[in-house]
């Protein structure tokens, strides 16, 4: 997999260690020392590059299915560009399936923050290469973390959301979803739309006056920064949207409100 020393490539190594043994696991990064610790478990550790097609072909060598993790680079047209390397770096090494973690609604907007993800999962389909789109939602992580002890102090906890429910999903869970792609058979030309199970802010607060026997009240109060775009999008309906996809790959339901705030 590429991004390997990544927040999401992390989970997906650790659980792919579970599934099989460490040698048929390939690690694609920029800088080796970050992954010193995989090497050291016999992960096989790779450099490559988004940016060096040539080094990306090198990389995937010999790999028999391989996940392309989206770059982490916001700039639509150089990420498209990247990603685009590593899919004909992909073809021309002759992997045998690629995957790659797109977004949900991919398919359809070929516009905005979609804009990249549309145009990979097209340019992925034009190599010709067996392929799987990983459509994830947005991480749970960026809501729900440690940080809401400052609101459980508080006794308050506010969001823009208007009471409307996300789909989120924990890295965790995208992270099973993606090992279970790259261990079992059955996935080619599948386009997986992954939601977790729907929850809300004044369902948060209850969850964590629960966890802390404390009380905790909700208040609407949009978030200052990045955040108030997305409390925006839910408070339009925009992250309702509900499949049983993630479910389906997991073999088990995704992580609920109340476990993903123990666990956090």
């Amino acid at each position: 997999m590429t991004g390997a020393s990544g927040a999401l490539g992390r989970l997906v190594v650790r659980r792919l260690l579970e599934l099989v043994p460490a040698e048929r696991i390939v690690a694609v990064v920029r800088n080796e020392g970050k992954v010193r610790d995989l090497a050291e478990r016999g992960v096989q550790v790779r450099l490559g590059d988004y940016d060096d097609p040539d080094g990306l072909e090198r990389a995937f060598g010999g790999i028999g299915r391989l996940l392309i993790i989206s770059s982490p680079d916001l700039d639509t047209d150089r990420r498209t560009r990247q990603h685009r390397h590593a899919a004909e770096a992909a073809a021309r090494a002759g992997a045998g399936l690629v995957a790659y973690t797109s977004f949900l609604g991919a398919d359809a907007q070929p516009e905005g923050p979609n804009a990249a993800h549309h145009a990979t999962e097209r340019a992925i389909r034009e190599t010709g290469r067996p392929y799987t789109f990983l459509r994830n939602p947005f991480y749970t992580d960026a809501f729900i973390h440690p940080g809401l002890r400052q609101a459980v102090g508080a006794g308050e906890l506010t969001s823009g959301t208007g009471g409307r429910a996300l789909n989120t999903a924990s890295r965790r869970d995208l992270a099973a979803a993606a090992a279970e792609v790259l261990t079992t058979d059955g996935h080619e030309g599948r386009a997986y739309d992954l939601t977790g199970p729907l929850w809300t802010y004044p369902e948060l607060a209850a969850a964590l006056q629960a966890r802390f026997q404390t009380p905790v009240s909700y208040r609407e109060q949009p978030p200052p920064g990045p955040m108030a775009f997305l409390h925006a999008l839910a408070k339009g309906g925009a992250l309702e949207r509900q499949t049983g996809d993630l479910q389906r790959l997991l073999g088990r339901p995704p992580a609920t409100l109340e476990e993903t705030v123990a666990a956090v």
